[in-house]
């Protein structure tokens, strides 16, 4: 009797439906794919990608849509970018590039060197955190962006744009010449702003989301790269007449230097400006109202910045263990700083370098080679 109690009670045991588990297997796969879609970013045309592009049978087969879905990092909208403006992926890849190695100058002596990791995410999971240094990542690639392009249209690599069409300064002397070829900024401004945006626009987020908040940033933030680019082109001169009399000069739009801009990005990372939704759930406002509240060329973040001291796998610190020092300096560079209060190590290292040089006329410089050995620091 006992025995067919038992079995009874097994048999009246609630099972769970077959729909209830295929739910929870599509949620885990769209929660999967969204992490890792989240991770995929165009900035890996910088990295690699680019190889295939320099086959110029790709221009006589028209292989171009099929090489533009296998490019790794590109969403849906900037794949359609790429089979209509092919020509412009060259100089998006350098720009992704420029964006790269001007953040590895910038912070090369900070705990956060801008180091990348090998995948297409690029910085790792970093980019997931809504930071400081997530904010100046997005900000100097749309700001490469906007440079290489606006540069390749001035060479005459792209077949939709030419020399700048801006028009002459209400500044300039009357008696000089504008137009000299110029770099394009305006086109590379519009460019920039359709094809890195795309990415953020290609989905509608609900009011209060984390998702909303996080493209609203994104969005400023690319702005932010491109206005330090576009509000700052220059006027460059040069003098025609005889032996160098400058009697005429031609005038042209050009570029500021990547180096500037990677330096007035740099300040606004360290003025950014922390955020937060309205009552609305629809905009961003600045959390603290002490604060000025941050203009278009200023840079935002939601998240305080991870502890870049130790390695961490879930936020993408790779810590300053082993990280060169200089134990004489005051600034993020010094071994108190850098180290983060560990200490550090000290070893002898032989420098073998060029000295003694002259000049032999004519022409060439014969040097002797030298050697010396100096202290290196390192962090523990």
């Amino acid at each position: 009797m006992e025995g067919s109690r038992r079995r009874r009670r097994k048999e009246v045991l609630p099972r769970a439906p077959a729909w209830w588990w295929w739910t929870w297997v599509v949620l885990l796969l769209s929660m999967e794919t969204r992490a890792v879609c989240a991770l995929d970013m165009w900035w890996q045309l910088g990295v690699s990608g680019l190889e295939k592009w320099k086959n110029p049978q790709l221009f006589i087969l028209g292989a171009q849509p099929t090489i533009c879905t296998q490019l790794k990092g590109l969403s849906a909208r900037q794949v359609k970018f790429c089979q209509q403006y092919h020509d412009h992926m060259p100089s998006i890849g350098r720009g992704a590039k420029m964006g790269i190695g001007e953040c590895q100058w910038q912070f090369r002596l900070r705990r956060w060197n801008c180091s990348t990791v090998q995948d297409t995410s690029v910085f790792g999971p970093l980019i997931l955190i809504a930071s400081r240094e997530a904010a100046f990542t997005h900000a100097i690639s749309a700001a490469g962006v906007v440079h290489a392009v606006s540069r390749s249209c001035r060479e005459g690599d792209l077949s939709s744009c030419g020399c700048s069409r801006a028009r002459r300064p209400k500044d300039l002397n009357r008696d000089w010449i504008w137009g000299g070829c110029g770099d394009n900024i305006e086109y590379g401004y519009r460019f920039a702003r359709a094809f890195v945006d795309a990415r953020e626009m290609e989905r509608n987020h609900p009011r209060h989301s984390r998702d909303l908040a996080r493209m609203l940033m994104n969005l400023h933030n690319n702005e932010a790269g491109r206005k330090a680019v576009y509000n700052y082109a220059k006027v460059e001169c040069k003098c025609h007449g005889v032996s160098g009399s400058c009697a005429l000069k031609t005038c042209w739009q050009q570029l500021p230097s990547f180096r500037e801009i990677g330096d007035r990005l740099r300040d606004r990372y360290d003025g950014a400006t922390e955020i937060r939704f309205n009552k609305r759930g629809t905009k961003l406002v600045r959390k603290n109202k002490r604060y000025n509240k941050p203009t278009k060329e200023d840079l935002i973040y939601l998240d305080e910045s991870p502890n870049y001291c130790i390695a961490n796998p879930e936020t993408g610190s790779l810590g300053t263990a082993g990280r060169i020092c200089n134990r004489q300096s005051q600034g993020m560079d010094g071994c108190n700083l850098m180290c983060c209060g560990r200490g550090y190590n000290t070893f002898k290292q032989k420098l073998t370098e060029r000295c003694n040089c002259k000049f032999y006329w004519c022409c060439y410089v014969k040097c002797k080679t030298c050697e010396r050995v100096v202290d290196v620091n390192t962090c523990k």
